[in-house]
């Protein structure tokens, strides 16, 4: 029955399962002209865009996450397929286009045919078409439309092939059905029985469908001549082999040995070039927004208006750019490794030993992407599709010693050795990278046991994977998803991080805007870095530091220290520079500034008395405080918008501040009793 009035632009639910060429199509069809945004109340996200399909000119298209059937295993998956019954913004879709893999048609067909069930209208998109043919057979589409009762299109989204005659199909079906407002919801969970006839019946039509190539014809006829009896294996049984050229692939990558020590030699290459390949682009975002602050100071008249703006504003929105090349680098490796086929092999080797603490092989490529930052560590836990094991991973990734706490370790370590001792000051630092491995993995355990309570959710973990065949990675489709993750961190993230550094700002600039100091004889500089430390000293941030000093002095220090810990909320590397401020230190390099602040250090004492603030317990206390910690306004944030609400950020702030300050008052009194000063 031909539809006579649209009443509104056509929905189109693109779905299928993982690894079947769904989002690949779907990026060829929008042209890269998508956005990405999130499930109403949920963290799950999709891309959409508006297509052109003639008749009615337009229509929606939706990119939803992958899953195999329409049975949920997790919440995510729940949110998905409730999306797909009815889209909470966009209702029951016209049409639901399911991309199937002409490789694994035992397996993709079970959603197609709970789609069908269901009573939706449905178009098949047959992708992988190549893999078949490589294993000897082709497929009948028209056989397979008489089977389903659909229409099938073959297509490639990486070539486009087959993509104007989908589109063409989806407008007919449009334009000549009726959407079914009555679903069906699939619910045979526990009914084994249907599960069993509806795999029974995949596999027949598997069996009918699948045509042998005149390649393979030819080979069989060849060898009938020369045997009585050639005992060939079932077509599907040829099928549902891997692809040869994976299989010579995996015999290595998938090595007992090599395989590890392959899979950690490229997460160790994945972990520097976020580690160094961005830090010659962050050094110029941060010397860009600092000329810039410094170009605001210098050109406009003094007060508090310019001061906002050149180091409330503008470093703020810097404090938000600084981390953008680390999330380019991680996104766009990720994206190569996994449209090559190689993530999902990596997940597989180190899925056992994550188990044990409650995790599985994908929560390390975050956690190895937390030693460079937590912020893209975060962002890259989205490909984790159980929801316990993706907020576990989220929870810990604090723990990992990011890139942003060498500059305090290598201040606190240069206190503790002698200049000489650079070797040592390796050990050390390597013994507090392991410490916090050591601590994350602990913790991610205690935490597992108590998950249900903690995280609330206590959905059951499985580590379920399809390994796709190797390809050849399309680089603008990898380039479009960087560009979307980024873009949605600046969107998402970014405002939040912004307004958290103003806050910190106000903090330590008022009450005392203008604090009268004795310049005469100092430089511009330093009479800049004098009134600073000034206005710090007599802020807000000051007061509460102040207020916090019966907290400070149980583990041997004063509240200027708490001020620096308070700053460092900002980045965790200010602390060094909030100290610098706070006992007047300058020095006309980063060297000399160290120099001058290691000695101000080992002379400052606590007011009033002679107990010094920095002994060799007291900065080991430092230290153990540093590594478990959530001193990062940035970090708390995207904890936020991963996580879907505050309860986990707040638990991870109270938990490990809380950890670290017992740790670290354990640390120091117990030093001191064994006679460590």
């Amino acid at each position: 029955m031909k539809k006579d009035v649209i009443q509104s632009t056509p929905f189109i639910t693109l779905v299928g399962p993982p690894n079947s060429g769904k989002t690949t199509l779907f990026n060829y069809i929008s042209g890269r002209n998508n956005k990405t945004v999130n499930y109403p109340g949920s963290t799950v996200e999709y891309s959409m865009c508006r297509i052109n399909i003639g008749k009615p000119n337009e229509a929606e298209l939706l990119d939803s996450p992958g899953i195999i059937s329409l049975m949920p295993n997790s919440p995510d998956e729940q949110v998905t397929v409730d999306a797909i019954y009815s889209h909470p913004g966009l209702g029951i879709p016209d049409l639901v286009v399911a991309t199937v893999d002409a490789s694994q048609l035992s397996r993709h067909l079970l959603l197609v045919k709970q789609l069908l069930l269901s009573g939706f209208n449905v178009l098949v998109a047959v992708t992988m078409n190549d893999i078949l043919e490589r294993k000897g057979y082709k497929l009948d589409t028209h056989s397979l439309e008489i089977e389903l009762g659909c229409r099938v299109c073959k297509v490639d989204g990486r070539t486009g092939s087959g993509t104007i005659d989908l589109i063409h199909q989806a407008e007919l079906i449009i334009n000549n059905t009726i959407k079914n407002y009555d679903l069906k919801r699939i619910e045979i969970n526990n009914d084994t029985d249907t599960l069993i006839d509806l795999y029974k019946d995949i596999e027949g039509i598997e069996k009918r469908v699948l045509i042998n190539s005149k390649e393979l014809e030819r080979k069989i006829k060849s060898a009938n001549k020369a045997f009585n009896v050639l005992n060939v294996e079932k077509p599907e049984k040829v099928v549902n082999r891997p692809d040869e050229i994976t299989i010579k692939i995996d015999r290595i990558l998938l090595h007992q040995y090599w395989g590890l020590l392959i899979f950690f030699a490229a997460m160790s290459l994945l972990f520097t070039s976020i580690f160094w390949l961005a830090m010659p682009a962050m050094d110029l975002i941060d010397q860009t927004f600092g000329s810039l602050a410094g170009f605001v100071s210098n050109n406009f008249s003094n007060g508090w208006l310019t001061d906002f703006i050149a180091d409330g504003l503008i470093s703020g929105i810097g404090s938000v750019i600084i981390f953008l090349p680390q999330i380019i680098i991680l996104f766009l490796i990720l994206g190569l490794l996994e449209d090559v086929g190689y993530l999902a092999r990596g997940a597989m080797l180190v899925d056992r030993p994550l188990s044990k603490i409650g995790l599985n092989g994908k929560s390390f490529v975050p956690m190895l992407s937390g030693f460079a930052c937590a912020i893209p560590a975060m962002m890259a836990a989205r490909t984790i599709p159980n929801k316990r094991e993706r907020l576990l991973t989220i929870f810990i990734l604090p723990l990992m010693s990011c890139s942003a706490r060498l500059p305090v370790y290598a201040l606190l370590i240069g206190f503790l050795l002698p200049p000489d001792k650079v070797f040592m000051g390796g050990i050390i630092m390597a013994g507090i990278y392991l410490f916090g491995i050591l601590s994350s993995t602990l913790i991610a355990g205690l935490v597992n046991k108590f998950s249900n309570k903690i995280l609330s959710a206590n959905d059951s973990s499985s580590f379920i994977l399809e390994l796709p065949t190797y390809k050849i990675p399309k680089l603008m489709v990898i380039l479009n998803n960087t560009f979307n993750s980024s873009l949605a961190y600046l969107k998402k993230a970014g405002p939040a991080i912004l307004v958290f550094s103003v806050l910190l700002w106000v903090l330590t600039y008022f009450p005392n805007v203008h604090p009268k100091v004795d310049t005469s004889g100092l430089s511009e500089q330093q009479s800049s870095e004098l009134i600073a430390t000034e206005r710090i000293a007599t802020s807000y941030a000051a007061d509460l530091g102040k207020i916090i000093q019966p907290v400070m002095t149980p583990i041997g220090m004063d509240w200027r220290v708490g001020v620096s810990l308070i700053s460092a909320f900002a980045a965790r590397e200010v602390f060094v520079s909030s100290l610098a401020l706070i006992f007047k230190v300058t020095g006309d390099n980063d060297d000399a500034l160290q120099a001058s602040l290691l000695n101000a250090m080992r002379k400052a004492k606590i007011g009033g008395t002679d107990q010094k603030i920095f002994t060799t317990a007291t900065v080991i206390g430092l230290i153990i405080f540093f590594v478990f910690a959530l001193q990062c306004i940035s970090t708390i944030i995207v904890s936020k918008q991963e996580t879907g609400g505050w309860r986990i950020p707040i638990m991870q702030v109270v938990t490990f501040t809380s950890l670290a300050y017992v740790l670290t008052f354990i640390t120091v009194n117990g030093l001191r009793l064994f006679g460590i000063a």
